[in-house]
């Protein structure tokens, strides 16, 4: 009789200190920080490049292994206050063409102010000319290209996470923009070296950036020109260069340790 009794004394206990457990768990849970978000917009209006798949799912890929969730759309409804409200950084992948109209660009302007982060990546300098704000945000307007090719680029500042590890030079294959127009405030990270690929009918820059960042009317903003071969996708320097941009968007302090699988 006392062994049955201790054992039920035992059962009880041990029944305790699991709900016990479990309500510690669902409160924590409760008041867990939510991860940062960021959203991808790829709607084209122009053209389309076939690469814009392979940047979501690296994308994602980034957001599972460094702590940020990610959303994706081509639907501009989704410029609206409320929505953006949601995001640390807004994505713009390969985007062509005019793409928002006035409401959403209004609501667009509005993020930026209030300190949202902007990142712009490969085509996002070939949309909205008719808006000279967005241009000021991303840095330039796509001017031409040649063939993909080969080509140098210079890392003008390794003090930055999304170039400190790279090589200098750095040798890759891409689709090399000119810009028609840059804007006056920013901070380079790379340029390319017009003499080491064939600029065909492009007219030569001379100082030629392919990667900034600036702060902007509140907000953050980062631009990379690589990306438009599908294989920079699979590339770990290439991910681990637009993670550190994504994660300036986001206005991220403490970087912590970057993974790229």
């Amino acid at each position: 009789m006392k062994n049955k009794t201790t054992n039920n004394s035992f059962h009880h206990i041990s029944t305790s200190l699991t709900i016990l457990a479990l309500l510690i768990f669902c409160v924590s849970s409760a008041f867990a920080k939510p991860k940062p978000r960021v959203l991808v917009f790829c709607k084209t209006a122009g053209y389309h490049h076939e690469s814009i798949a392979n940047g979501i799912v690296a994308i994602q890929k980034l957001g599972a292994e460094n702590n940020f969730d990610v959303d994706t759309t081509i639907d501009a409804t989704k410029f609206n206050d409320e929505n953006l409200k949601k995001y640390k950084a807004i994505i713009f992948l390969s985007t062509t063409g005019d793409v928002l109209d006035d409401v959403q660009q209004a609501a667009f302007k509005k993020y930026i102010e209030a300190g949202g982060g902007y990142m712009g990546i490969h085509a996002a300098t070939d949309c909205e000319y008719n808006w000279q704000w967005y241009g000021n945000l991303s840095g330039a307007y796509f001017g031409g290209h040649p063939a993909q090719q080969v080509a140098t680029l210079n890392i003008v500042d390794r003090n930055n996470i999304a170039t400190s590890f790279l090589s200098n030079p750095w040798i890759r294959k891409d689709e090399w923009y000119s810009f028609k127009w840059m804007a006056k405030d920013l901070h380079v990270l790379i340029t390319i070296d017009e003499k080491s690929y064939d600029l065909g009918k492009i007219k030569p820059m001379g100082y030629h950036p392919m990667a900034w960042y600036h702060e902007y009317d509140g907000g953050r903003a980062f631009y990379t020109e690589l990306g438009h071969v599908e294989e920079s996708y699979t590339d770990p320097l290439y991910l681990r260069h637009i993670l550190g941009g994504i994660e300036y968007a986001m206005g991220t302090k403490h970087y912590g340790n970057l993974k790229v699988n």
